[in-house]
């Protein structure tokens, strides 16, 4: 089924000066030695097969299709049952279902033969196009004679791998297909001692079971000493219950690569996003909503009852309530399997919704866990190195870097906003209080937890992405604006933004262990640098805040760059004297440092000192402007209100 797509995909690369590999399971040679087996070699030729598992399904048609004619009866507890029937101890056939019997049989032999996929590509492009590295001894190939063209068998000698393979190295064949059997051993990167260094697209047609190779084979087209990496395509229908498959490789190859290099990510290569692994406490979370919905109604398409049937699966106790015992996702994608189309579709839309608001939610939250990340920045510099803890046993230090880390700020060209903004459902902006300019875009709904559907919109800045919902966006002062006026804006905003941005990061690195728990819970992450001097740092970055509490005695007090990127990056509170409080909130989607606790008297002096005013539902709330000029007004701030305490909330 993904053929036809996959080769108009290889005739575009063949068309744009790339090469093509492709990366299969299944070569369908069991079955085609089958066929060849009832035919005279004599006539190998010039053949006329069917290479198609055609006969499975008509043989399970003809012996397990149910024809067998059943009669009603009453139990003696007055249940309506059935039973077969029976003359002289022989069953009655029902003469409607042989006839609908016979009449599917006639349909599925009239239809056109579908040949495996590694038949398709090699007749398509032929054998001077298409390298194929697998472990046929024979192959059926399209030949021309004379204008007219036939099926043929050709036989392929032990070493047509290593010739094959050596075809492609060389740039006479442009085309690679190989398996499980071909693909040991053998490496098609663009090796810069090859003469094919064209970029390789390797198409992963059937990713298997196997977790180890479906790796391995990803691996032979991207080695060392390569003029170029490959680009890594994986092929997949439409059909919603495929993702079943792509799951448990998802969850296996990140399993792998948390085995294998500590990093889950590693393992998947970037070719499965968090929404693959439908296994995962995400998708568990999901389903149980999914679940909820079912039980109450509120699935667009399926009711309770239809699922029921359709699936086999139970979701209510004699109690009349939802059972505790859910059936679990593993189950749930496997009766997927078996479902029409259309409420695979209608199923699978509902629970994908709602792993996207989970993961969703983790992320903005700060929880959810990517693994190891890596840090890239245009400069990274440790500009102070402090010893938090010393084992008493082995000596070994836990030490606290505080990186300067500089990035080269990318904002949205003016013309890449106009060309958005002539998109379908796009608007101009400005902010009527701020000046700022803004394309409003759409932006992926948001299914609830009661079964509601949030529609939000996404406005796209020179510097910023933010999403929010349509209510929330006509509570704001951005309004619809002409073309000169939001090109003036636009291109306002884009002069003051600076070509460099600079900020801290805290990592606690070294031994972590015994102190692990004395570290902040929230935002367990772990990330790994090199500094421009060439030193690697792996470990875990913490508010400073969140430092100076867990090792009070070891540290100095909190300064106002510290505490600028205490609140901006985590959920801090920091108490001020005069009962001042600094916290960060979210006000419309965005994060925002508020302050609280200020009486009427200081209203003037506040916003004297640069903070911003902003009635919100009828009340008047100051906030700190966020950006570079945020910690020089927090140091003047701390100047004439002291830091008196730093408490954490948990996530925000």
């Amino acid at each position: 089924m993904k053929t036809p797509t996959l080769i108009a995909a290889v005739e575009r690369d063949l068309a744009a000066g790339h090469a093509a590999v492709m990366q299969i399971v299944s070569t369908g040679e069991a079955l085609m030695e089958r066929r060849l087996a009832d035919i005279p070699a004599e006539e190998w030729g010039d053949v006329q097969v069917d290479i198609t598992p055609r006969e499975y399904v008509l043989d399970y048609l003809a012996h397990s299709f149910p024809t067998q004619l059943f009669e009603p009866f009453t139990d003696d507890e007055g249940n309506l049952c059935s039973r077969p029937v029976m003359r002289d101890g022989q069953p009655v056939q029902c003469r409607e279902a042989v006839e609908r019997r016979d009449r599917l049989i006639e349909q599925l032999a009239a239809l056109p033969p579908v040949q495996g996929a590694l038949d398709q590509i090699v007749q398509r492009f032929g054998v001077d196009q298409v390298a194929e590295v697998t472990g046929r001894s024979r192959r059926i190939v399209r030949k021309s004679d004379s204008g007219s063209e036939r099926l043929a068998v050709e036989n392929r000698a032990p070493s047509a791998n290593l010739a094959e393979s050596q075809a492609f190295m060389d740039d006479a064949k442009r085309i690679l297909v190989f398996s499980d059997a071909g693909g040991t051993g053998r490496s098609y990167h663009a090796d810069l001692n090859a003469k094919n260094q064209r970029l390789r697209v390797h198409y992963l047609l059937e990713a298997g079971w196997k977790a180890d190779t479906a790796i391995q084979g990803l691996g032979r087209s991207n080695r060392t000493n390569q003029a170029q990496p490959p680009l890594f395509r994986p092929v997949a229908t439409d059909v919603k219950a495929e993702k079943r498959f792509l799951s448990t490789i998802a969850r296996r190859l990140d399993t792998l690569g948390a085995i294998t290099k500590g990093q889950r990510q590693t393992g998947g290569q970037g070719l499965f996003r968090a929404e693959d692994n439908l296994e995962s406490i995400y998708g568990r979370a999901a389903l149980r909503q999914l679940y909820a919905q079912l039980y109450a109604g509120k699935v667009e398409g399926c009711s309770l009852e239809a699922f029921e049937d359709a699936t086999g699966l139970d979701l209510g106790d004699h109690g009349g309530g939802l059972r505790d015992e859910l059936p679990p996702i593993t189950t749930f994608l496997n009766r997927l399997l078996a479902l029409p189309i259309d409420l695979q579709n209608v199923l699978f839309g509902a629970f994908e919704d709602l792993l996207h608001v989970q993961i969703e939610g983790a992320i903005a939250g700060g929880v959810y866990d990517l693994g190891v990340e890596t840090v890239q920045a245009e400069s990274l510099r440790v500009i102070e190195r402090r010893t938090l803890y010393t084992h008493p046993g082995s000596g070994a230090e836990t030490q606290l870097f505080t990186i300067q880390r500089r990035d080269r700020n990318q904002p949205l060209a003016l013309h890449e906003a106009l060309n958005r903004a002539d998109e379908p459902a796009a608007r101009l902006l400005v902010n009527t209080q701020s000046g700022r300019a803004a394309v409003q875009v759409p932006a992926p709904s948001l299914m609830l937890d009661d079964g509601s559907v949030e529609r939000r919109v996404r406005l796209l800045r020179p510097m910023e992405r933010t999403t929010l919902s349509i209510e929330a966006l006509g509570e704001t002062n951005w309004e619809a604006a002409d073309r000169a006026g939001f090109v003036a804006a636009w291109e306002a905003e884009l002069a003051a933004v600076p070509e460099f941005s600079e900020s801290r990061m805290h990592i606690v690195t070294g031994l972590l262990l015994p102190i692990w728990k004395r570290l902040p819970s929230e935002s367990c992450r772990v990330y790994r640098l090199q500094t421009d001097e060439g030193e690697r740092v792996i470990g875990r970055v913490v508010p400073p805040g969140r430092v100076a509490q867990a090792f009070s005695a070891d540290t100095q007090p909190m300064t106002a760059p510290e505490a600028w990127a205490a609140l901006t990056e985590s959920a801090v509170v920091l108490d001020l004297q005069d009962g001042l409080q600094l916290r960060r909130v979210k006000v419309m989607g965005a994060h925002r440092v508020e302050l609280f606790g200020f009486t009427d008297g200081m209203v003037d002096r506040l916003k004297a000192q640069g903070l911003v005013s902003e009635i919100i539902a009828w009340k008047l709330r100051l906030f700190v402007p966020m950006g570079s000029a945020g910690a020089d007004i927090l140091a003047s701030l701390m100047e004439r209100h002291p830091l008196l305490h730093v408490a954490h909330l948990g996530v925000a």
